[in-house]
């Protein structure tokens, strides 16, 4: 049985995706798509005045029949797309118990919330729609299908479950959605995808929707689509003086400076609620700690929480009683969270989609965002790949010093004061204000007052010391180790390493000068070899990546077709092990060890 990943279910059943305000440049309407007078009723309750511009596109070219392959970002109305056109070919009356639609998404949070837009749209053609995903009890599915369904909107991962189970009957479906296809790729979900499109009818209509296209991504598309028609809708750039909808900005900061550095530009930007992006479950759970340590409400989401916790999460996120929610990307995926404003990468993501994705938490639906980056010196390259992948300038920003953080409280201060200016509940307080002005100048009591509340918002030692300035390391046209150090940003990652100085063929770094492990050094067991396309730079950039090992720390590697050995520092081995525990190279889940047969 296919098992699904760790995945965040909504805390309720989130409403249907509003448009982008931006409509069709041509002032077109929904009636003009030829839409039955069911759907542009339920529109026109639902809010909607005009199609954005992948409707406008998509729709017309569906109700026509024609595969269509879709390139739009995050929230520009990609679910009405396709749901409408499956809506508006839906039979009336009986339509028995098979599904003639199926929609294939990457998360449970997604189903829900695309589940409940077809629900909404279809309501005036008694449209049934089943979420399927795990995570859910199966028996309650089951009892579904067998009563019978019109739309399943439905993970990979459990659609298989219930395709060996013979409890899914497909035969039926005349159009399949593949919704965040990109996601699902990232996800592993390939070969699912290849095993469910395989048993579906030859003729029936395919459709896929992503906000990045990578060529795996054209591959299935080649493989599974028919000559379909191909839209692509750019990301729309703000008019002169405006500003954008989600704006960027990276700072560069030593790692040991790092969570420091997260607090102080918090403090500046004062985020509604904001979502911190970690690569592991260990760095969301020692982050978490560290803010809330720091007076913040954070609360961590990974993997590893249960289903009631990962809702309890949620659900205090939406309530405002938490602001900061750390995360692994898998835990996620997926969100719309209303109240959003900010997305912070604590660190830089090392593949472009997932920047596309993390971003695409803010910003949706014509709301406003901010994505600011943590970037190591080192990561310079990854910064520079993300800008030129997706054609956005990133602006690097100096951290903000002392003397801005204190200038943003008083700021905040102000705020706060002249908010309770425009109370009605001032007069209560009248007693106490006249008592002193009889002892003291008014403006001097307003001073006591306005100290008071201030020192209340930032306690005694808020204040911290000095986050040392750090630049972006400059490329080395000689291919030196700064550009090698970032984890997936070598240009020959994967490939075998032929002649390059300092490294034996096969794979093998010589250690022929001191590689700063100031002392004994211990060989660690990685279960990942060249049959995974591992490369010295994974191995390097992943150790890198989740210890405090530099790149010069790390001794000879030597990499056979199914084991790579790395030679660390014997006092640094047990981080390593830790560190890695659960992380990920080149999608394979690694578990490190000591070498057995160490003889040190």
């Amino acid at each position: 049985m296919t098992q699904e990943p760790p995945q965040e279910p909504t805390h309720e059943p989130a409403p249907a995706p509003a448009p982008d305000p931006v409509g069709a440049a041509d002032g077109t309407t929904f009636a003009d798509l030829g839409l039955r007078p069911e759907l542009t009723e339920a529109l026109a309750g639902l809010g909607y005045e005009e199609p954005t511009p992948i409707q406008a596109e998509a729709v017309p070219a569906l109700l026509t029949g024609r595969d269509v392959l879709g390139q739009a970002a995050t929230g520009t109305g990609k679910t009405a797309a396709f749901a409408l056109p499956i809506l508006e070919r839906m039979a009336p009356g009986d339509r028995g118990t098979a599904p003639t639609a199926l929609v294939l998404v990457p998360t449970r949070e997604l189903a829900m919330q695309v589940s409940e837009a077809v629900h909404r749209y279809g309501r005036g053609l008694t449209a049934r729609v089943l979420p399927i995903y795990g995570g859910q009890p199966i028996g309650r599915q089951l009892h579904a299908l067998r009563r019978g369904v019109d739309v399943v909107v439905a993970t990979p991962g459990r659609t298989v479950d219930h395709l060996q189970r013979g409890s899914l009957d497909l035969t039926g479906v005349e159009v399949v959605v593949l919704d965040e296809a990109d996601e699902m790729l990232d996800m592993g979900f390939a070969d699912d995808l290849d095993a469910i499109l395989d048993a579906l009818p030859e003729g029936r209509q395919t459709v896929l929707f992503s906000a990045t296209m990578p060529p795996r991504l054209e591959r299935l598309a080649r493989r599974h689509l028919s000559d379909p028609v191909t839209i692509t809708i750019a990301a729309t750039e703000p008019a002169a003086g405006e500003a954008p909808r989600v704006r960027q900005s990276a700072y560069v900061v030593p790692r040991s400076h790092k969570a420091a550095a997260l607090g102080r530009v918090l403090d500046v930007e004062a985020p509604t609620a904001a979502i911190v992006f970690c690569r592991t479950r260990h760095e969301v759970d020692q982050l978490t700690e560290t803010l809330n340590g720091r007076g913040y409400r954070a609360e961590a989401l990974h993997g590893g929480l249960n289903q009631e916790g990962r809702d309890r999460v949620m659900g205090r996120l939406r309530a405002g009683t938490s602001d900061l929610l750390v995360a692994t990307d898998v835990a996620a995926r997926g969100l719309d969270i209303d109240v959003l404003t900010h997305v912070v990468n604590y660190d830089v993501p090392s593949a472009p989609e997932a920047y596309v994705h993390r971003i695409g938490r803010v910003g949706r639906a014509g709301r406003e965002g901010v994505a600011i980056t943590l970037a190591e010196p080192r990561e310079h390259r990854l910064l520079e790949n993300i800008q030129r992948v997706t054609g956005q300038a990133i602006a690097v920003e100096k951290v903000p010093t002392i003397t801005d953080l204190r200038n943003r409280r008083m700021e905040l201060t102000l705020a706060m004061v002249r908010e309770a200016l425009l109370g009605d509940d001032l007069d209560r307080y009248r007693t106490i204000v006249e008592s002193l002005t009889d002892e003291a100048d008014a403006f001097e009591v307003a001073l006591a007052a306005v100290k008071l509340v201030h020192e209340a918002a930032n306690p005694a030692g808020a204040d911290e010391e000095e986050i040392p300035e750090a630049k972006l390391r400059p490329r080395r046209d000689s291919g030196g180790r700064d550009d090698r150090a970032g984890r997936g940003d070598r240009p020959d990652r994967g490939q075998p390493d032929r002649g390059q100085p300092g490294r034996e063929p096969g794979g093998r770094r010589t250690p022929g000068r001191d590689r700063g492990r100031g002392g004994d050094a211990v060989r660690l067991f990685f279960p990942v070899g060249r049959a995974a396309r591992v490369g010295p730079g994974d191995l390097v950039g992943a150790i890198t990546g989740e210890t405090s090992l530099q790149g010069r720390d790390i001794g000879a590697i030597e990499i056979t077709e199914r084991f790579s050995l790395v030679e660390v520092p014997a006092r640094s081995a047990d981080e390593v092990i830790r560190a890695m525990k659960g992380a990920t190279i080149r999608g394979r889940r690694v578990n490190v060890r000591r070498e057995r047969y160490d003889p040190r």
